[in-house]
């Protein structure tokens, strides 16, 4: 149903742009496939889905082009269906197999972000006993944050229901387009004019990284990514935090600068480049909304002049302070 419109916030329009510049792409979904050993009630589930939608804005809203700038449309209301794949048909030592395939098919299957919804929502029977909740949403309407939002709303909703009580969340006190609006009323005069200043001047000049690999790095990205897990001890971890203690900074601002020692070490170039997300949620109304409010911060540090580590993270932390 056909809803009211807002302006964009400048993360939406971020991923507007990439979504024309690659149209059809499923780089920008957020998928999540989770095993359960006691079976939900399809119905109950799309009931909870439904009071999220509106419960949150974001989960109706759709991007809509209005002279040459795109626009959040959000619709009165949405009717979210779950769509249930039985695989008991399928012989017991082939499912898991099929499992992986419809996973992987459904994380990769695109939006539409004129059409929409910007939500899928699937169950797979595996047994009797056992499924598996798909769910798979766009980035412009959510962020990491946003999913442990969903995911804890959801249960709470679940259970609810389940023993038919009222919901037992509370009203939201703002919506995202709100937040929308407030950040296009903040960025713009004399506070557009401090940003784009400290930003042209840091990224100026600025020259990728020279790291040592066996390939060469293609004309087109493939975005075959992957992700490389590292766990630190707990004494050690306890010893960086005291480390850090020492001139008030965070861990993460610890592990920076280590990180950007140790680029230094594969590169030898001083002028280190790291990118980060942040968050993006300073304001307490917006910590329980779903929404897209991650942003990414380049974190450019002078490691050169052979700093002592301790000279290394006082940088680091004005770098990441600037940011």
């Amino acid at each position: 149903m056909e809803g009211y419109s807002f302006p964009c916030s400048f993360a939406q329009q971020r991923l507007w742009f990439l979504d024309r510049l690659t149209p059809g792409t499923s780089l920008y979904n957020i998928p999540a496939a989770i095993r359960l050993k006691n079976p939900l009630d399809a119905a109950c589930l799309e009931r909870c889905l439904n009071e999220l939608a509106r419960r949150h804005e974001t989960l109706r809203t759709t991007f809509r082009e209005v002279d040459g700038e795109p626009t959040q449309v959000i619709a009165a209301q949405l009717h979210l269906t779950v769509g249930v794949t039985d695989l008991l048909g399928i012989p017991a030592e082939q499912r898991e197999a099929e499992v992986v395939r419809l996973a992987t098919e459904e994380a990769r299957r695109p939006f539409d972000l004129e059409r929409g919804p910007l939500l899928r929502v699937g169950l797979l029977q595996v047994s009797e006993r056992e499924q598996v909740l798909l769910v798979t949403m766009h980035h412009i309407v959510s962020d990491g944050w946003s999913a442990e939002v969903f995911f804890r709303e959801l249960a709470a909703l679940y259970e609810a229901f389940q023993r038919g009580e009222a919901s037992p969340l509370p009203e939201l006190p703002v919506q995202y387009a709100d937040y929308a609006v407030w950040q296009r009323e903040w960025l713009r005069g004399a506070v557009l004019e401090e940003q784009l200043e400290y930003w042209k001047k840091q990224l100026e000049g600025l020259s990728a990284l020279s790291l040592p690999v066996d390939y060469a790095r293609p004309a087109l990205s493939s975005y075959q990514g992957s992700r490389e897990f590292l766990r630190i001890d707990e004494a050690t971890t306890a010893a960086l935090k005291r480390l850090g203690e020492q001139d008030e900074v965070t861990l993460f601002i610890t592990l920076l600068a280590a990180f950007q020692a140790l680029l230094y070490r594969y590169t030898g170039q001083a002028d280190m480049a790291v990118g980060t997300l942040t968050a993006g949620r300073n304001r307490v109304e917006t910590e329980g909304l779903i929404g897209f409010f991650v942003n990414t911060l380049v974190l450019r540090t002078d490691v050169g002049g052979n700093p002592s580590f301790r000279e290394l993270v006082r940088r680091a932390k004005e770098t990441a302070l600037g940011a």
